[in-house]
């Protein structure tokens, strides 16, 4: 059963305010909302002209019409609301995090910033380069990899964030364990992020509401040693939908008010290609959380399965790609490895803005 009475996906995108669109997060403007009802059946196009909301509800059935009405008004607001500052990081434009990995084994640079003094060396370079947040990491979450102790990861990413936050830079820890949400917290990190969206370790949720930390949600479908096998849906966009809104639920529950949420939906973790591509083509319908959105897309094996067999490092021309489709959908952060190429595809595709066109 959905979650959701109906479902709302906002189409034909600008980051400019055309006539009759329809605010979408801070960064993007929609000429028009594509309806979905609870069984996960495509109903009809509505244009984002005045109007909407009674043209929204003459499509809606009969039953339990009111409740059904009051959700369409929180979901119109939460598309609509201004979001709120991360980490005194405002989401006027979109914003970049670079990523740094203290690990032997991750799917792209494992091993490279294995010593902390090189990653603290190459966190600071991404800040110079444009990265807005440096996002440290001391565990592999990619397709296989094994769980590390938590002592383990610890050694590792605690003098990493140490050494960035003591440079003052706005440092994130990639963690799904508390034990580590709080050492980081406790050693200068502005930002939990978690691949499990607090859902890993049962400590997790009480540890982030007392940190005061921005936290982003990620959505992932099983664990990383088995989550590529056979990922299974009934309609990719709109379960992750629906799972990252039961763990914002879940969220402001135990303390964290949901202008300190980010939400990802998890390109490559337990999602096959058709899913990954199909869940690029409707991010903008996570707009309707209420939260601002985070997108990885950086260096992703999806890329090769399109394009054929190429290095990680090779993947950066997709990466930009699938990164600018987000930015047309008002993703406001973007996680990526190659900071000053992403940054200069940004200032590009920003200036070709319609809006500052003579």
């Amino acid at each position: 059963m959905r979650r959701q009475a109906f479902y709302l996906i906002p189409r034909a995108l600008s980051a400019s305010r055309l006539e009759g669109a329809h605010a979408v997060g801070n960064l993007a403007w929609a000429s028009a909302f594509e309806l979905w009802d609870s069984n996960g059946t495509r109903q009809g196009l509505l244009p984002a002209t005045d109007g909407l909301s009674d043209r929204l509800y003459a499509h809606l059935s009969s039953d339990d019409k009111l409740a059904q009405r009051t959700y369409g008004d929180e979901l119109l607001h939460c598309f609509s609301a201004p979001r709120a500052s991360l980490a005194g990081l405002e989401l006027d434009r979109p914003r970049i995090m670079g990523v740094v990995n203290v690990t032997p084994d991750s799917f792209s640079d494992g091993g490279e910033r294995f010593d902390s003094g090189r990653a603290v060396a190459d966190g600071l370079a991404m800040i110079e380069a444009g990265a807005d947040i440096i996002d440290v990491g001391g565990e592999s979450t990619r397709p296989g990899a094994a769980p590390v102790p938590v002592e383990e990861e610890l050694r590792r990413v605690l003098p990493v964030v140490k050494g960035l936050a003591a440079q003052g830079a706005r440092v994130s820890i990639d963690t799904r364990w508390a034990p580590v949400m709080a050492e980081a917290a406790a050693a200068g990190a502005a930002i939990l992020n978690d691949v499990t969206a607090l859902s890993g370790d049962p400590e997790s949720l009480s540890v982030a509401a007392q940190s005061g930390l921005p936290v982003v949600l990620m959505h992932m479908q099983g664990q990383p040693q088995t989550m590529q096998a056979d990922p299974q849906y009934e309609q990719v966009s709109l379960d992750v939908f629906d799972y990252l809104t039961d763990r914002i639920e879940a969220c402001v529950a135990a303390g964290i008010p949901r202008d300190r949420l980010v939400v990802d939906p998890g390109v490559g973790f337990g999602k096959t290609l058709a899913h990954n591509l199909r869940l690029l083509n409707d991010l903008a319908l996570l707009h309707g959380t209420g939260c601002a959105i985070l997108l990885g897309v950086s260096r992703k094996s999806f890329i090769t399965k399109i394009d054929g067999p190429c290095d990680a490092k090779e993947r950066l021309p997709g990466s930009l790609a699938a990164m600018l489709y987000g930015i047309r959908q008002g993703v406001q952060i973007v996680r990526v490895h190659d900071v000053a190429e992403t940054r200069q595809a940004l200032a590009v595709w920003c200036c070709m803005d319609v809006s500052v066109l003579p």
